[in-house]
């Protein structure tokens, strides 16, 4: 089933956020940078056909962003000699991708538009976008975060979910964040692109119950028991490049590549929109983007807090 039959549905959903959060807008940029969107989406467009994985480079920057004080743009910050941002932290370090693609979009959008953008709203479209140039769902961004002018390399340590965590320490991590165990379980059908290295899922296909021996023995050919941590394996083994439902057709048959993954099919009360969302691809995609608004309203910058960068990598 096509995500454009629940394009009509989406574009409510959006609307309904809209009106709940009058701290963000749909057309916040409408006057003072009507270029935007496309200048967002032609950057994207060009990166994605490159390398159909930075769709979910981009997607993961923005939950890694939005999960770390908010969506401030935190995560975009270079260390420096005195000051130690959130890239280096355990759960991005080595692993975080796509910010030569936001640095890209942010030249673009100052010849444009000088000082008028932030760096978290450019994050906020460039995800979207690349959920929707891999096949997946359209929808109305808010606009109107600002920049921080700080990063926490602990908090990066600690609040964010990893590849081996309990369903419960899931819905922990998500609801400190106001988000339900329906936006825990479909948000996390962005695995339905990307990919994943061999040190994140060993131990789940070489340890846990809960997977399919055949499925395992085939991830094992890339991820041995010793070495090869860096080997990569397609989050969604039947269409890795695809934004669909796939990633929940693939748990109920015990083919999560992360120990994460699986959890969400686990005797758990994800079981049911597990199902729901493996039989109806629409109802995914209608919950996928309320998640996405939902997580892109955490604790916004706004008005006079913050600042617009120049540069997404360091404060002015």
């Amino acid at each position: 089933m096509a995500f454009a039959r629940g394009l009509l549905l989406l574009s409510l959903v959006s609307l309904l956020a809209y009106t709940s959060n009058a701290q963000l807008s749909a057309m916040f940029y409408a006057g003072r940078c009507p270029n935007l969107q496309s200048i967002v989406r032609s950057v994207m467009s060009r990166a994605v056909a490159q390398d159909p994985r930075m769709g979910a480079s981009i997607l993961r920057l923005f939950f890694h962003d939005c999960f770390v004080n908010g969506c401030d743009g935190s995560v975009l910050l270079d260390d420096t000699a005195t000051f130690q941002g959130e890239k280096n932290a355990g759960p991005n370090s080595g692993s975080l991708r796509g910010f030569e693609v936001i640095d890209s979009i942010k030249s673009q959008v100052e010849a444009s538009c000088g000082g008028v953008v932030s760096c978290a709203d450019i994050l906020a479209l460039a995800a979207k976008d690349g959920v929707n140039l891999l096949g997946g769902p359209n929808w109305t961004v808010l606009l109107g975060r600002r920049d921080a002018r700080t990063a926490s390399f602990s908090a990066a340590n600690s609040n964010l979910p990893g590849p081996s965590s309990s369903f419960s320490s899931l819905v922990s991590a998500f609801g400190s964040k106001g988000l339900s165990i329906r936006d825990l379980t479909a948000l996390s059908g962005a695995h339905t692109i990307g990919q994943a290295r061999c040190t994140n899922f060993r131990t789940h296909i070489y340890n846990d119950a809960n997977v399919n021996p055949s499925f395992s023995t085939t991830r094992q050919q890339t991820c041995p028991q010793t070495g090869g941590d860096s080997n990569m394996a397609p989050l969604d083994f039947q269409s890795p490049n695809r934004f669909d439902n796939g990633f929940y057709q693939n748990i109920m048959n015990r083919a999560g590549l992360l120990h994460s993954d699986q959890e969400l099919f686990n005797n758990t009360a994800a079981d049911a929109f597990v199902r729901v969302y493996s039989r109806n691809s629409a109802i995914f995609a209608n919950d996928f983007v309320s998640g996405m608004i939902r997580m892109g309203n955490i604790s916004p910058l706004t008005g006079t807090n913050g600042e617009i960068r120049v540069s997404c990598r360091k404060t002015n």
